[in-house]
């Protein structure tokens, strides 16, 4: 794999992943027994949950976008700014009508943590400067 990350997503050999910058680890994987299938992020101490279509659903939005995307990450209580990555993450009008974070106060950070996974499976480039990082889609076939 690359050299930000490892693993296969699973709950035993999470992907092992970096944030944009490099700066904080923190690890990925698919809770498929859950109804719906969700994406169970640890960072440290704090569990993040985040509905698995998040993946082909972001990946769909920057194809459509077509160029780079500010990540804007921001916690749930803060406003993102608008057209990043953060700010479609919870967006009425995002293929599921709101938060892709399903867990109450810990919704937000979706521009931070999606990403790098997006990077490990492939799907986009992602920046990896010390602040105000963008991703884009990789097109496909």
């Amino acid at each position: 794999m690359g050299e930000h990350w490892s693993g296969s997503g699973t709950p035993e050999d999470p992907w092992q992943l970096k944030t944009a910058p490099l700066s904080s680890a923190y690890t990925m994987h698919r809770d498929d027994a859950s109804e719906p299938a969700l994406l169970v992020c640890q960072v440290g101490s704090t569990k993040l949950t985040y509905l698995a279509r998040a993946v082909d659903d972001l990946h769909a939005e920057l194809l459509r976008r077509g160029d780079w995307v500010d990540l804007g990450a921001a916690d749930e209580k803060k406003e993102p700014a608008p057209g990043t990555v953060e700010a479609w993450g919870r967006a009425d009008d995002n293929p599921v009508g709101g938060w892709y974070g399903q867990r109450k106060g810990y919704r937000g950070r979706f521009g931070m943590y999606l990403p790098p996974l997006l990077e490990a499976l492939g799907l986009v480039e992602l920046e990896h400067n010390p602040r105000n990082n963008r991703v884009r889609a990789i097109p496909g076939d």
